[in-house]
C-alpha cells in the first residue's frame, strides 16, 4: 500500500466533519437512534445494513472504525464484531449450509477447527484440512460440494504460507469462496483482496488495537459479501462492537504503520540472534531467508510481524520450563500482537510425564514487542544458559 494512501486513512479518513472540529471522534455511546419522522424510522427500519437504528447492527463510531478497515484492505465493506473468533465464523457461515463442504489448513486457529469440526459437523457441513503449502492438494481436496477454502497465512505456530492469489484464481474459476486471515501480516505488509481473495479476516486483538486492551473482530470484503455476513449472520447472532472498543481500535490504528515497521525491525534483530545460538535447534519466520517458503513470502508480504517460532536444542521438560521462568522482559502470556513481548511454550499443553513429541516440547512462540531489541536479545541469551544448567 502506497505510505501516503495509508497515513490519509489512519489520520484523516472520514475525519472532516468531527463535531465541534474535535481532534479525536466522538464515542456514540447509545443503544437506540432516534428520527425526525415517520418516513425516515421507516426508511431506518427497512435497510438496518446501511442505517443508524440500533447500535446492535450500526453505530456511527463503530461505521468509522469499518471504513477505515475497509480502506485498509483495499475491500469495499468492512464488519467489525466483537472477536476474532467470530469474524472466522460470520465469514464461513455466511456461504455454507447443510451437504457442503469446506477446505482447510490443517495449522488454523483453534476455534477455527472447533467451528469445522465441531459446530458446523452437526449441521451437515463436512470439511477437509490440508497442508496448503501445495496449491494441487489443495485443490485435490475440492468436492463438487465445496463452497469455501479457508486460509491462513502463515498458519498459527507452524507458519506456513499458501500461495493467495494463485489459490484466489482457481477458486473463482470454480465459484468457491476464498477467506483468509491476515492478523500476522496486517494491511502494511499484505493485502489479500488486492490478490483476489474474497474476505480477508483479521483478530482486531491484535495488531489493530495494539495495546492488550480490546478484544475484537474483522472482516472485509466486497459490498455485497459483508452485507449478506451482517444480514444473515451479524444481525441473528448479535456479536456486537462495543463504541469505546471501536474507539479504541481508531485511536490503534493511529500507529499501526510505526508499529508495524517496529515489529518488524525488532524480529529481525531477534530471530537472527536465535538462528545463530547454539542452544536453538531451528528458528521459523517468513521474512527470514532459511524459511522454506521465503521466495513466496518475500513476494506476498512487504514485511513481517512479531510473532515466529522457535525450537530450543533440550529434549527435557525441566530445561524448558528454566528456560521461561528464567526470561525477564517477556511476559508469558497468550495471544501476541500488543506493544509488549510475550512467550508461549508448547509444552503448556502437556504434563511433565505425558509422551510429548520431541518437537513439540521444544517449540517456543514468541511475540516480539516494541521494546528495544538489544534488551530482549541479552534477555532470551541469559535464558538459554539457563536452560541447561
Amino acid at each position: 500500500m502506497n505510505e501516503t494512501n495509508l497515513s490519509y486513512i489512519l489520520h484523516h479518513l472520514n475525519e472532516d466533519d468531527n463535531p465541534f472540529g474535535a481532534v479525536s471522534p466522538p464515542i456514540y455511546q447509545t443503544s437506540i437512534f432516534s428520527f425526525k419522522s415517520f418516513a425516515e424510522f421507516r426508511e431506518a427500519l427497512d435497510d438496518e445494513v446501511n442505517h443508524s437504528l440500533y447500535t446492535r447492527g450500526n453505530n456511527p463510531t463503530v461505521m468509522l472504525a469499518e471504513q477505515k478497515l475497509a480502506a485498509l484492505e483495499g475491500a469495499e465493506r468492512a464488519k467489525l464484531v466483537s472477536s476474532g473468533a467470530s469474524a472466522i465464523s460470520h465469514a464461513i457461515m455466511a456461504f455454507v449450509k447443510s451437504g457442503d463442504h469446506v477446505v482447510c489448513v490443517d495449522d488454523c486457529y483453534s476455534w477455527c477447527r472447533n467451528l469445522l469440526e465441531n459446530y458446523l459437523f452437526r449441521f451437515g457441513v463436512t470439511h477437509t484440512f490440508v497442508e496448503g503449502t501445495d496449491i494441487g492438494e489443495v485443490f485435490a481436496a475440492v468436492r463438487p460440494e465445496t463452497k469455501v477454502i479457508y486460509l491462513e497465512s502463515p498458519t498459527t505456530l507452524t507458519f506456513k504460507l499458501q500461495d493467495l492469489s494463485s489459490i484466489a484464481a482457481k477458486a473463482k474459476k470454480r465459484g468457491i469462496k476464498t477467506i483468509t486471515d491476515n492478523t500476522w501480516a496486517t494491511p502494511v505488509f499484505c493485502n489479500p483482496i488486492k490478490l483476489g481473495i474474497d474476505i480477508a479476516v483479521h483478530s482486531g486483538s491484535k495488531y489493530f488495537g495494539g495495546a492488550s486492551d480490546i478484544v475484537a473482530g474483522v472482516l472485509a470484503g466486497s459490498k455485497q459479501d459483508i452485507d449478506k455476513i451482517m444480514e444473515q449472520e451479524f444481525l441473528q447472532l448479535g456479536t456486537v462492537p462495543d463504541p469505546f472498543m471501536a474507539w479504541l481500535l481508531i485511536r490503534g490504528l493511529r500507529t499501526l504503520e510505526i508499529r508495524m515497521k517496529t515489529h518488524y525491525e525488532n524480529t529481525l534483530a531477534v530471530a537472527s540472534f536465535l538462528e545463530k545460538h547454539p542452544d536453538v535447534e531451528h528458528v521459523t519466520y517468513p521474512m527470514l531467508p532459511s524459511h522454506p517458503q521465503y521466495e513466496l513470502a518475500a513476494r506476498q508480504f512487504r514485511g513481517g510481524s512479531g510473532l515466529f517460532n522457535f525450537h530450543l536444542r533440550t529434549k527435557k521438560y525441566s530445561g524448558v520450563v528454566r528456560f521461561i521462568d528464567s526470561l525477564r522482559l517477556f511476559k508469558r502470556a497468550v495471544s501476541w500482537g500488543g506493544y509488549e513481548s510475550l512467550v508461549f511454550a508448547n509444552a503448556l499443553k502437556y504434563h511433565e510425564n505425558d509422551d510429548i513429541p520431541p518437537d513439540r516440547l521444544s517449540l517456543i512462540r514468541l511475540h516480539i514487542g516494541l521494546e528495544q531489541s538489544s534488551s530482549l536479545i541479552e534477555d532470551l541469551g541469559n535464558a538459554l544458559r539457563e536452560m541447561n544448567r
